[in-house]
């Protein structure tokens, strides 16, 4: 029986395509048949997942784990059959899964704040319009509805 006791990246590298997880000794162990068996790089160091479809790459990668004379393989298919071992994948690749770049994604916050802002601007020439009405001033009342009808009509 696999169970996973601690699975931290040495780093995480992403780029267009790919987020690789890259591991190193003791950042990934697991209990199989109730023993820890740490993490060596002797054949595959890293799971690398798809942005495109969020899946893992290289399922048919092999880790290597050793408890003191003892080695055991087990493949990225196996791992991805633990439901722990997801929800540590999870947690580690959630930040970069968005599949949007950070000039990307300050281009969005960009974009919702400029809406904020014409709306913002929008309410505030509203409130000018009703204040020049509640003090029956006809030329201000007339120079903001003007503003309005060109910006917002």
């Amino acid at each position: 029986m696999l169970n996973v006791k601690m699975l931290k990246p040495y780093y995480v590298k992403e780029d267009k395509r790919f987020i690789r997880v890259v591991l190193a000794y003791q950042y990934f162990s697991l209990f199989i048949d109730e023993e820890l068996y740490q993490f060596i790089p002797m054949e595959s160091r890293e799971i690398i997942i798809d942005r495109k479809n969020n899946r893992v790459h290289n399922v048919f990668d092999i880790f290597v784990f050793q408890r003191g004379k003892r080695i055991v393989y087990v493949s990225v298919a196996d791992l991805l059959k633990l439901p722990d071992f997801l929800t540590h994948l999870h947690g580690i690749t959630s930040p970069y899964e968005s599949g949007q770049s950070q000039k990307e994604k300050t281009f969005n916050v960009d974009g919702e704040l400029e809406i904020i802002i014409e709306d913002l601007e929008k309410e505030n020439l509203r409130r000018l319009i009703n204040r020049a009405i509640d003090s029956s001033d006809k030329k201000a009342f007339t120079l903001l509805s003007e503003v309005w009808n060109e910006e917002y009509c």
